[in-house]
């Protein structure tokens, strides 16, 4: 694979599990945002990969829980698994708080990557404050003047 950057979420949400794959396509908001944000950046997305630090839903059918570091650890393996795929990269964006998690994993396991934190594109952190859209999209900008 050829991407640049990989762009690590939390975990799939009911509209990702729903539609079969993590995608800046998926009918919800945060994707919407992300789509978005990463288009005003001029991010290209033959340049990223989009995956989650838990690939699988966690949650209760009715509602996704939030990741915990078991869960993450977890995952562990099928992190590890794509990071080895992605010979190409530069980037691994921790995208929101739960995907720090897997930070030392990252850092032990590639250390030829440069990792950056950015917050989550949630509604919930999007317009929680005045000035949180803004905070993002000016970190989706400095990764693109660094691509």
């Amino acid at each position: 694979m050829d991407a640049e950057v990989l762009f690590l979420l939390e975990a799939p949400g009911p509209k990702a599990v729903a539609s079969g794959f993590v995608s800046r396509d998926n009918p919800d908001e945060s994707a919407k945002n992300f789509f978005l944000m990463n288009a005003a950046a001029g991010i290209e997305r033959k340049r990223t990969v989009i995956w989650n630090v838990v690939p699988w839903y966690v949650g209760s059918g009715r509602k996704i829980r939030p990741a915990t570091a078991a869960d993450v650890r977890q995952a562990d393996e099928w992190l590890l698994a794509l990071l080895s795929l992605l010979s190409h990269l530069r980037f691994v964006v921790l995208v929101g708080q739960k995907a720090r998690y897997a930070k030392h994993q990252i850092e032990v396991s590639r250390p030829d990557v440069e990792l950056l934190e950015i917050p989550h594109p949630s509604p919930m952190f999007v317009n929680r404050a005045p000035g949180n859209r803004e905070r993002l999209q000016a970190a989706l900008l400095d990764l693109s003047s660094r691509l």
